[in-house]
């Protein structure tokens, strides 16, 4: 189909996704458990960070993770003792366990006691139409203290090469405010237009089958090609096609 029946068709798929059904059975359930914009920012940044594999067991170790955080994740993260992280080593998720939980609040507390928090860290390194550089100085930040190298796998480096799918949602899920109460819309300091789509077998898949995409690999340089595609779609809100491509993908099997 050409651009503007693309463009059409696309859009009514947006809608179709981009609502509050959607978040029935997504992880961003998680962070809207929450109202103060700490809590939600650090919820939905663990969510992403275990968010693949069966998206069931993601929701349910999500919120193991947040009740072990004593439901007040910001809290626990500014203010918790030694000992507080002992219960926090029963946690597993895939490859992610609970001494890598460990090191991700010791690192958040990092983060916010020397960085200003999250968002500060995100938009001190944003490019005009790019975070991908902001997701590769955030990695060199979270881990700039004493860690164990073993977690440093469970965030990617875009400029090594990686499609940072989780990362790339978490940024939509804090950026995006498009009114539908999907998206949170918290960082005000970030603009829609420098987001990147969550680029993972789903999205990638159907966005083949449309000509958005020609690389095989779900990589960086693949990530690229997809943006460019959808900003010619919206320049202003790209990544809103990120809900057109999952849904088409998981729930039509397109």
């Amino acid at each position: 189909m050409n651009k503007k029946d693309l463009k059409e068709f696309l859009d009514v798929k947006v809608q179709q996704y981009n609502n509050l059904n959607f978040i029935e059975s997504d992880p961003i359930q998680v962070p809207h458990l929450f109202h103060k914009k700490e809590d939600i920012e650090i919820a939905g940044f663990l969510t992403a960070t275990i968010a693949w594999g069966n998206r069931k067991s993601i929701i349910n170790n999500a919120k193991h993770m947040m009740s072990l955080l004593d439901n007040s994740p910001y809290d626990f993260v500014m203010n918790h003792q030694e000992t507080d992280l002992e219960k926090l080593q029963q946690f597993v998720h895939r490859t992610f366990n609970g001494h890598d939980f460990i090191q991700f609040i010791v690192s958040l507390h990092h983060i916010y006691k020397n960085h200003n928090g999250l968002e500060s860290v995100f938009s001190k390194y944003a490019e005009n139409q790019s975070l991908q550089t902001s997701i590769s100085k955030f990695k060199t930040i979270f881990f700039e203290i004493e860690h164990l190298q073993r977690t440093q796998k469970h965030i990617s480096d875009p400029l090594k090469n990686s499609a940072a799918k989780r990362l790339n949602m978490y940024l939509r899920w804090m950026v995006r405010n498009d009114k539908t109460g999907v998206d949170f819309g918290i960082w005000k300091s970030l603009s829609p237009s420098q987001l990147s789509c969550p680029l993972d077998v789903h999205s990638g898949n159907v966005a083949r089958k449309l000509d958005l995409l020609s690389r095989k690999q779900n990589d960086a340089k693949a990530l690229l090609e997809l943006d460019t595609a959808l900003r010619q779609l919206d320049t202003k809100d790209p990544v809103k096609y990120d809900f057109a491509l999952f849904g088409l993908g998981v729930f039509e099997g397109f």
